[in-house]
């Protein structure tokens, strides 16, 4: 039964990309850059990170981002560089801050928006409608007796 549940966890666990010749030699750094390289997105795969793709590209990025470790970069300085040569689309939970906020709060916002048109078009055809007052009776009278004639 042991052997069933390890062979379930192997396969359920993700296969990673990284290849044994990128590893570094040193496990506090190799950690950083796991780290590091499950928040970077593969331009090629694009909804994997560069940990999780086989892709050239994502192979070369894991090298870079273990390079500049290796040359002492932060891991802000390290993702900061990655992002300035590809751009914040490499980042796969982008920056909240500046014109981010926008396509961060536009989704939530458009939907408010939307219930409260919803909301507004139910109560307006629920609404019902009001008696006749005494003058509109009186002229109903009127024009159906000149119908019946």
């Amino acid at each position: 039964m042991k052997r069933f549940a390890l062979i379930l966890a192997l396969l359920a666990s993700p296969l990673w990309a990284v290849e044994p010749d990128e590893i570094l030699d040193d496990p506090v750094l190799e950690e950083r850059a796991r780290d590091l390289s499950q928040g970077l997105r593969c331009p090629v795969c694009q909804n994997e990170s560069i940990d999780e793709s086989n892709a050239t590209l994502a192979r070369e990025l894991r090298i870079l981002l273990r390079e500049r470790l290796v040359a002492g970069d932060t891991d802000e300085q390290a993702v900061d560089f990655i992002v300035a040569r590809y751009g914040e689309f490499v980042l796969l939970r982008p920056d909240t801050s500046g014109a981010n906020i926008i396509l961060w709060v536009a989704a939530p916002m458009m939907f408010v928006i939307a219930l409260g048109i919803g909301w507004t078009a139910i109560r307006r055809k629920k609404a019902a409608p009001t008696a006749l007052s005494d003058e509109e009776k009186a002229e109903l009278a009127k024009i159906l007796e000149r119908d019946a004639v």
